[in-house]
């Protein structure tokens, strides 16, 4: 399945998540990249961090049997997809301390795709795939399974306010519409800015829910800020390097300069 997706170029250049040849560094690389053309147009370039909730579990089986029809996967390669999702049951198992264990009964799957197997991935980059083509007319986007992010600029600040927003409105409308749910609470705006430009205080609502503009968001394993300035980003890993630095130090007299 993947070599047919490959060959008819069918996934989107936009997703970077679980495919050859991709990695993190490449996404962040996409993303940062827009940033910085638009600083070079002077353009004003803000991006929406969003945050699903459950994304994997939350998958319709019904909305995906038809996006794997759209793309072309019919006749017996659908009908082995559909049984492979069909009739799964799980539960939960409570073990305690005393070894003793407690079981729910078991409950019929009705949507998510199995996680920890090799398709689950395949399926889920399916099923977001049209995501990007969605929102293309207002924003970019740069997706890593199911991180996302998008960017929006615009030389004129009410029509960059009003696109912004525009496209946090779509991009809601198509995760309802997909069955996937957006974290309001920890979905925000960012405002880039060069060290000549004031930040733009942008307020989003989704769902009535009012969002935002924060100092820096994560993506992937990045802490980004409003003025590219890796600040918050380094003041995260120091403590990680200091301990990193602490362990070489303290073997320097024990190991070769090979193993350190």
């Amino acid at each position: 399945m993947n070599c047919f997706l490959v060959e008819n170029n069918i996934l989107t250049k936009e997703q970077f998540g679980f495919r050859e040849n991709s990695t993190t560094d490449m996404a962040t690389y996409a993303l940062l990249n827009n940033i910085q053309l638009s600083f070079k147009k002077k353009e004003l370039v803000g991006g929406i961090f969003c945050d699903l909730q459950k994304a994997f579990d939350c998958v319709n089986h019904d909305v995906l049997l038809q996006k794997l029809k759209y793309y072309g996967i019919t006749d017996v390669a659908f009908k082995l997809l559909k049984s492979y999702l069909s009739n799964r049951y799980q539960r939960t198992v409570i073990k305690a301390n005393n070894l003793n264990k407690s079981f729910s009964s078991w409950k019929i799957i009705k949507c998510g795709v199995p996680q920890g197997s090799v398709l689950g991935p395949l399926l889920f980059l399916i099923y977001i795939n049209d995501l990007p083509v969605s929102i293309s007319k207002t924003a970019k986007s740069v997706l890593f399974a199911d991180d996302t992010n998008i960017t929006v600029t615009n030389e004129n600040k009410t029509e960059f306010r009003h696109t912004l927003q525009l496209a946090m409105i779509e991009i809601n409308n198509w995760f309802q519409s997909n069955r996937l749910t957006l974290n309001y609470e920890k979905t925000h705006p960012l405002h880039f800015v060069t060290k000549k430009q004031a930040e733009i205080q942008q307020q989003i609502v989704i769902s009535n829910t009012v969002t935002k503009n924060i100092s820096s968001a994560r993506f992937l394993s990045l802490v980004i800020d409003t003025t590219l300035s890796w600040k918050d980003y380094i003041t995260e890993i120091i403590p990680k390097l200091n301990k990193a630095c602490y362990i070489v130090r303290t073997l320097t007299f024990l190991r070769s300069p090979e193993v350190l």
